[in-house]
């Protein structure tokens, strides 16, 4: 019974990167021998443990055998003859195929440490167009070590081609894809989890309606990128930087402009009314996918409202009152939080705007605080009941928003 440290801990040590989860493959051992030492078995389809003492996964070395489409059709075979390096050899990249003995010394029968070291993404064997969620998980890492200078592999990149065109692709449960997708617009750089599906052909597979903002032009004084894609692309990556790790700012940023790939051709490169056409497009997207609520529902706002955030310092203390109620924002001020964050990543994820300040963002946040601090007992004690109380309210509260508003520099 030997026990190997494996996959991402490996990795991420190589790369000087922190090590969040630490993975073990046992070589040598049954599930019994496993129970008899004191580890606790939670697999459902292969054998995986906890340790007894530190909670850390130890997996029964297997391999995985192919007997239907999607990547819940294999069969595994865990055994103690199951060498380390055939358990190396199912998974996906190089880099994640590396392993540490238990003196520490490295095992790499697939030159991880090469593709480390030469940046590179590259499938460990041809069997990896057999698991159509590894098309995913590659530009996910792409997302995640783009920034390190990582590419994929173009022998790598041509099996992810043949998974799209032999259809291996289309049996993606759509939980699995929201799953891959949230961990993307998570990572440093999400544009690069666009481009590779792109490239590969997936992303008009996969998500038609961002696909569908390729090509579609921007005035060029107000979008110097001028291809909407781009666009979406750059607004992911300012959106990284604003809020790093937060996947709900992320797909807010991503499904914003949805409603420019409707825009009549005779009206291009303007967009008007684009916000109202998005909303079709983004709800088909996160009904097909199964987004949670609060990430649909604030998608939603930042698509209708984004550009009512952008001016907002040319709103009537009213309009601004109605946006705030409209996200419910005096009672849930972290939905205003997150709407303006990815207000401000459309702002600045413009080329040559990346720089821009955002003061829209304080005064709104100002606004609500103003607003939020008006209550109804003053109205209480004056006498005040029913519908008129809410309606004393919205008049003060738009004052307090109007004060807020005089107090700002005009030239901002």
């Amino acid at each position: 019974m030997r026990t190997y440290l494996v996959g991402g801990a490996v990795r991420d040590a190589l790369l000087e990167r922190p090590v969040a989860d630490r993975d073990h493959v046992v070589v040598g051992a049954t599930p019994e021998q496993m129970l008899a030492l004191g580890y606790k078995a939670v697999g459902k389809d292969f054998p995986v443990f906890l340790h007894p003492d530190n909670g850390e996964e130890y997996a029964l070395a297997r391999t995985e055998r192919k007997t239907g489409r999607g990547y819940h059709g294999f069969a595994v075979h865990a055994e103690p003859s199951v060498t380390l390096e055939e358990d190396l050899a199912r998974r996906d990249l190089t880099i994640n195929a590396m392993a540490r003995d238990e003196d520490g010394r490295l095992v790499d029968p697939f030159g991880g440490l090469r593709d480390i070291e030469q940046r590179v993404l590259r499938h460990v064997a041809d069997a990896f167009v057999e698991d159509p969620v590894r098309l995913l998980r590659v530009a996910r890492f792409a997302a995640r070590f783009a920034p390190l200078g990582f590419r994929v592999a173009d022998e790598t990149m041509a099996l992810m081609r043949r998974m799209v065109v032999d259809g291996e692709i289309d049996h993606l449960v759509p939980e699995r894809v929201w799953q891959e997708t949230r961990k993307a617009l998570g990572e440093p750089q999400p544009s690069a989890f666009l481009r590779i599906l792109r490239e590969a052909g997936a992303l008009k597979v996969l998500f038609p309606e961002i696909d569908a903002l390729y090509g579609v032009p921007q005035r060029a004084e107000f979008h110097p990128e001028i291809d909407t894609g781009i666009h979406v692309e750059m607004v992911l990556d300012m959106a990284a930087r604003l809020a790093p790790g937060n996947d709900l700012v992320g797909f807010c940023c991503l499904t914003h402009d949805l409603g420019k790939a409707l825009t009549p051709t005779e009206i291009l490169p303007s967009h008007l009314e684009h916000e109202r056409r998005g909303i079709e497009p983004l709800q088909a997207l996160a009904a097909r996918l199964k987004v949670p609520t609060e990430h649909a529902t604030l998608a939603e706002a930042v698509c209708r409202d984004h550009l009512n955030a952008h001016r907002a310092l040319e709103l009537k203390p009213t309009t601004v009152l109605k946006l705030l109620n409209a996200l419910d924002a005096l009672r849930r001020p972290e939905r205003l939080d997150v709407f303006l964050t990815a207000c401000e990543a459309d702002a600045r994820g413009r080329k040559a705007h990346e720089n821009d300040t955002y003061p829209q963002a304080d005064y709104l946040r100002q606004a609500r605080a103003a607003a939020a601090a008006v209550g109804s007992a003053d109205f209480v004690a004056k006498g005040l009941s029913g519908p008129a109380i809410g309606e004393a309210m919205a008049r003060a509260r738009a004052e307090a928003v109007g004060k807020v508003r005089s107090q700002i520099p005009t030239g901002n």
